[in-house]
């Protein structure tokens, strides 16, 4: 970014993509006006609801009607094969009609016995949302949010990551075509120091996304001004593979749980727990695997990993790998970078490490890149524990045949979200979100859309109750 100016570049090539001018001030608080004005009439409730859910699915439509181009923006601007990003936006179309169809069962009122004549619940929305999102899953990242946002009547403005603005206007565009009111859904261009701007204006609350230190700048700044927030943070889930797992299943699965979007994902796995008796035959087939995909041209249909977001990242995984080399692990497949037709692509080859251990940055930090680091463990209470020790607890995933000790082992785990015999996904049908530093706050389900509306009690009584002594 120089002179106001952002520019967007190819990861796969190194090359400029588009250079945009950076939102003003005045423009920016001047977006939220109008998300203001707009909320009045897109909260309403006679009728408000069905519209609404009309509006989802006609952007559901969008999506898919924009399906190619969509994808295509979002792999030049940060990088994900291009079978990655239809998914994602499939994904976001599937969203949008899961809301539509159950989003007014989802804030309906809710009757209450209590010793008033009539007694309710009624969920409100609460009126501009600030939503701060990253680059990783341009488009699904900030739909899951938007779509039970919008159903339930909020508006919003939307400050998409400076690599991937171009997304963020395409949602926008998206929105417009399909007709929804002018003010409902804005998207700001500019860079990280806009967020500020968004926060301290007229929004009613913040959703963020991305890492843990700007994601406790983005609380500390909305919190002190009364602002409900909602904080989806970095994750380093484990990965544990108990000693009565299927592991054939099990290598799969850590193929496409490491690698997916070139282990640029908040909810890839990350550290890989392996019980003794099974570690050989796992990490043997986890290699040959691994070896097996292609890496390249994130436009070809049968790549399976693209480069890294950008230079920065690149070197970052790097240094990750060389940190741990250096203090006694060894590389089992990968460990370097990976030249692509011209030096200036962010391809790093998908990397295997053992020999572990706690001293190494890759066993703290959240390793953004496709590394995947093993440590080799004595049983399932030693691998819950290594689990645990960590600041993050996004999500886990544990591979046994045993469905007792899976019951046993998910409720030990410290994590948002844990699955069993199967990669961690966020699922529009159950809550998503973390604990400890991976953020609080739940996106997703019918947890996700109450987030960010005042859920009001309402009595009607007969005559004052005189037994009433204390608030």
């Amino acid at each position: 970014m120089t002179n106001n100016k952002i520019k967007t570049v190819n990861p796969a090539t190194g090359q400029v993509i588009k250079e945009y001018g950076m939102m003003a001030e005045e423009q920016i608080l001047t977006a939220v006006k109008k998300a203001k004005k707009a909320f009045g009439e897109w909260k309403k409730n006679e009728g408000g609801p069905n519209k609404r859910s009309d509006f989802l699915h006609g952007l559901a439509s969008g999506l898919r009607k924009n399906k190619e181009k969509l994808a295509s923006v979002a792999t030049n601007e940060m990088g994900k094969t291009i079978k990655e990003s239809l998914s994602e936006v499939e994904k976001c179309a599937v969203t949008m009609d899961y809301y539509a169809d159950n989003g007014i069962i989802f804030s309906g009122d809710e009757l209450v016995n209590t010793d008033a004549r009539k007694s309710f619940i009624t969920f409100e929305p609460l009126g501009v949302i600030g939503s701060i999102m990253p680059w990783n899953f341009p488009y699904w990242q900030a739909l899951r949010f938007a779509a039970p946002s919008l159903m339930v009547g909020n508006t919003i403005v939307l400050k998409p990551a400076s690599a991937t603005i171009q997304c963020g206007i395409e949602i926008e565009n998206t929105f417009q075509e399909t007709g929804l009111p002018e003010g409902v859904f804005q998207t700001l261009v500019g860079d990280s120091t806009i967020a500020n701007t968004l926060i301290d204006s007229d929004v009613s609350a913040v959703t963020f996304t991305g890492s843990v230190s700007a994601g406790a700048k983005v609380a500390q700044r909305a919190t002190s001004q009364i602002k409900k927030c909602v904080l989806e943070l970095g994750g380093s889930d484990p990965f544990i593979v108990c000693e009565d797992a299927d592991i054939e299943k099990a290598s799969s699965g850590a193929v496409k749980g490491r690698f997916i979007n070139c282990g640029q994902s908040c909810i890839a796995s990350k550290r890989f727990i392996v019980t003794k008796k099974v570690a050989n035959v796992f990490i043997e087939q986890f290699i040959q695997k691994t070896e097996k995909l292609i890496v390249g041209d994130p436009l070809l249909d049968n790549t399976d990993m693209g480069p890294l977001v950008n230079e920065s990242a690149l070197n970052n995984i790097e240094s990750l790998v060389q940190d741990a080399v250096n203090n006694g692990a060894k590389i089992l497949t990968g460990g370097d970078r990976l030249a692509h037709g011209s030096d200036k692509g962010y391809f790093y080859k998908p990397t295997i490490l053992e020999h572990i251990s706690p001293k190494m940055r890759i066993a703290r930090e959240e390793v953004f890149g496709p590394v995947a680091p093993i440590t080799i463990v004595e049983n399932e209470t030693e691998a819950v524990r290594i689990a645990n020790d960590s600041e993050y607890g996004l999500g886990a995933s544990i591979w046994t045949d045993d469905l007792d000790k899976a019951d046993k082992l998910s409720r030990t785990i410290e994590a948002g979200v844990v699955t069993v015999n199967n990669i961690v996904a966020s699922d529009a049908r159950i809550p998503f979100g973390g604990v400890k530093k991976s953020g609080f706050g739940r996106e997703l389900s019918r947890y996700g859309m109450l987030e960010f509306v005042n859920i009001k009690s309402v009595r009607f009584y007969d005559q004052l109750d005189s037994n009433h002594h204390v608030e």
